[in-house]
């Protein structure tokens, strides 16, 4: 039986949390661990105050867990496939976080050598080299695509000063059920608002949060200057070419509490 009011969350089987979870309140993304992450989808990670890595669904080919969409430095025009080639040991049904790097060493010295290419002559590469090295050594000691994917948005994350924490959907409890899954995985945050991209809007039963007391705010980053391009490449391309400052502050535009991009939800529950 679902809660009717936030002082009934208790209600719901993710409260059987563990205990280094942080502080009641704030805001939460829930989103499957992207290698080197678009624009739109680094930014609403940003904007939230938590982010459950959503490590144990279906992995999907053809998708962002795995691979990045590059641009040239100053061309958004250029554009190139960064992937990390992945093995599903157990076929379609892997998870995300079982799917296995194939020829780790290879494809480390590869990546590396991509990324050099692209952007080393940009003036922030000094800065962002030695922060993206944790996630490329990641591809050789750990071998799993999800663990590299994650550090490699962590890493774009903390160089841009989030300030946020990092859970992990396969250490909380939660029930079966699309937008259930979703809205027990808010509640053991404590999270008080759910940030939704614009995909998730188009299933999310909004009433299942409504009864736990959790608001569904939609994350709709502008489409013109530089998220132009945000929902089709890589963040890793513009934080190159402007560095981290500029890029936070943008970041910042959109995660204030105020009318504009980012708004309440008007959806039918």
């Amino acid at each position: 039986m679902l809660p009717t009011s936030p002082s009934s969350r208790t209600a719901s089987t993710a409260v059987s949390s563990p205990p280094d979870l942080p502080p009641p309140g704030g805001r939460c993304a829930i989103h499957q661990p992207n290698f080197f992450p678009r624009l739109t989808t680094l930014a609403k990670l940003f904007a939230a105050d938590y982010w459950i890595v959503l490590d144990d669904v279906q992995f999907a080919r053809r998708d962002y867990q795995h691979r990045a969409r590059l641009t040239a430095l100053y061309d958004p025009a250029r554009r190139q496939w960064l992937t990390l080639p992945t093995h599903l040991p157990n076929g379609r049904s892997t998870l995300i976080r079982d799917a296995e790097i194939v020829d780790p060493a290879r494809a480390r010295r590869r990546i590396r050598h991509t990324l050099q290419h692209c952007y080393g002559a940009s003036p922030h590469w000094p800065a962002l080299e030695p922060a993206l090295a944790p996630a490329l050594d990641l591809i050789t000691t750990s071998g799993r695509t999800a663990t590299v994917a994650e550090a490699s948005t962590r890493a774009l994350l903390e160089v841009l000063g989030w300030p946020g924490r990092l859970l992990r959907s396969s250490t909380l409890p939660s029930r079966s059920g699309r937008t259930q899954r979703l809205a027990d995985l808010a509640i053991a945050t404590g999270a008080t608002t759910y940030l939704c991209g614009t995909g998730g809007m188009r299933y999310l039963r909004t009433r299942l949060f409504d009864a736990c007391g959790i608001a569904v705010t939609p994350f709709r980053p502008p489409q013109a200057g530089v998220w132009a391009h945000g929902r089709e490449v890589s963040a890793l391309p513009l934080l190159a070419q402007l560095g981290p400052l500029c890029l936070a502050a943008e970041f910042r535009a959109l995660a204030v509490d105020s009318p504009g991009p980012v708004e309440r939800a008007t959806v039918a529950p």
